[in-house]
């Protein structure tokens, strides 16, 4: 089950929150919110659900253990136990194939591959639950005595599949006291409207477009054209795909009284690639930042310390998108330009920003070319390609004609990835506010503008059920 379908919005969300509403005991509520979380879980199967369970044991044993250990050197036995094992756990079913398939093709063993499925969403809930025993640890939250109430925390079906990763210190006041506003029940419907009007209407959209023109058969045959423009149109579609399910996410935990945080702040208007990670699946730069970065000695230490510093988080930061190597040479990719930034172009900050921002795209385009293939000689084509030198042409009529159908299509993208819309928004509120008697006009543009998302939404949707969201995959 997916946020973008119809039996997900007018059934299974619809009924938890009317449960969330009518339901005003606190533990029965969370009970029924855990409920709904495994059932989505599980929706697929019931495969991996003792996986998830198993994790969030082994987390909550240990988070006990470390707040009632009377020795420093205890406490961090447990700690690095932990760890140890889930990361073993989200090596073996992450990671194992990966591993192997190298090993094979090094050494000629092992001759039979495992192929293990990856469980979905495993790659969130296991660093959610290692920040949770991490903060325990560290004494910036108590451990929770009640396993059913980690497994809420770990489950939510909000965010558990695809993000972002929630902490459990910045939502264990709303998993034990929350209450539902009305002012955040009308904010939380119109975040759940955007995000799906930008999966279903646009990310949807660029997905048809890109897959067409960077089709991994033809990519040999492709013209310059169509790789320059597919990558563009791709590059569109994973903001627009991944900020959609945060959006939704906020905005369905505003709904049921969980506050979230932004994973996204328009990454696209970032003037340098520090910004753009920044800016950009906020929730995973910080956790790389918070547990991984800082504890490394971050930048308090020497250059040379600092560089590896930052070279073992880009690699991480790459190798956790997924197992395959186009993954990590595009987190090293981006450790060479932030260590351009840091080190090197010591006066980076004195270009002018319109030339700042113009640079950090075209550093996070070529990177999303890197992104999108995970075959590396389809992605070496692909470079290539770019440039006609695959004896390619520079343009075709079908890529010509691809961008003529859906110019004013990507114009309304290219506008949705920047902040135009809330800047529109808040003139239009300050006019209004200005004079009485246009206020009301708009309360009800305001109210009107969910509705119309949401009638939009479902008439891209009916036919179109499945259309999972691109992180699902990681």
């Amino acid at each position: 089950m997916v946020f973008s379908s119809l039996l997900f919005v007018f059934l299974f969300f619809a009924a938890n929150i009317i449960t969330q509403l009518y339901i005003k005991d606190i533990k029965l509520k969370n009970m029924v919110m855990l409920g709904f979380s495994l059932v989505f879980y599980t929706w697929a199967g019931l495969r991996y659900l003792p996986l998830l369970l198993g994790m969030t044991f082994i987390c909550w044993v240990s988070a006990l253990l470390i707040e009632k250990s009377e020795t420093a050197s205890r406490r961090k036995l447990f700690l690095i136990i932990c760890i140890f094992l889930d990361l073993l756990i989200l090596g073996i079913f992450k990671y194992a194939t990966f591993f192997f398939e190298n090993l094979n093709a090094l050494t000629g063993v092992p001759e039979v591959i495992p192929q293990i499925v990856l469980p979905i969403g495993i790659s969130f809930y296991t660093f959610q639950l290692i920040s949770y025993v991490v903060d325990v640890y560290r004494g910036d939250t108590q451990a929770q005595s009640k396993y059913w109430l980690l497994l809420l925390y770990a489950s939510l079906f909000h965010q558990c599949i695809a993000g972002p990763i929630v902490r459990y210190k910045d939502i264990s006041n709303d998993i034990m006291t929350r209450k539902v506003k009305a002012g955040e029940m009308s904010r939380g419907i119109s975040r759940f409207a955007i995000g799906l009007a930008k999966k279903a209407v646009l990310a949807n959209g660029c997905a048809s477009i890109a897959d067409s023109l960077l089709a991994a058969e033809g990519i040999q045959s492709a013209s310059a054209q169509a790789i320059w423009l597919g990558t563009f149109v791709y590059m569109l579609q994973i903001y627009l795909d991944f900020s959609a399910y945060s959006d939704m996410a906020i905005g369905m935990g505003l709904m049921c009284g969980f506050h979230y945080k932004e994973n996204f702040n328009y990454p696209y208007t970032a003037d340098s690639v520090t910004d753009f990670w920044r800016r950009w699946h906020i929730s995973l730069s910080s956790f790389f930042r918070d547990y991984v970065y800082i504890p490394l000695g971050g930048n308090r230490c020497s250059e040379k310390r600092q560089m590896f510093n930052l070279l073992t988080v880009w690699f991480l930061t790459g190798l956790w998108h997924g197992a395959s190597w186009n993954y990590i040479i595009w987190g090293l990719y981006y450790f060479v330009f932030l260590l351009i930034e840091k080190f090197v172009w010591t006066g980076y900050d004195r270009v002018h920003p319109a030339l700042r921002r113009l640079m950090a795209l075209a550093v996070v385009y070529f990177g999303w070319i890197i992104f999108k293939f995970e075959d590396l000689s389809v992605l070496g084509t692909a470079l290539k390609g770019m440039f006609c030198l695959n004896h390619n042409h520079f343009a075709d009529a079908s890529a010509s004609l691809e961008f003529r159908n859906n110019i004013f299509f990507l114009l309304f993208c290219v506008i949705a990835v920047t902040p135009a819309g809330q800047y529109i928004k808040r003139i239009a509120a300050g006019f209004c506010r200005q004079r009485t008697s246009t206020l009301w006009i708009y309360g009800v543009i305001d109210a009107i503008i969910p509705v119309l998302l949401l009638l939009l939404s479902m008439m891209a949707l009916v036919g179109n059920s499945y259309n999972p969201f691109l992180y699902f995959q990681f």
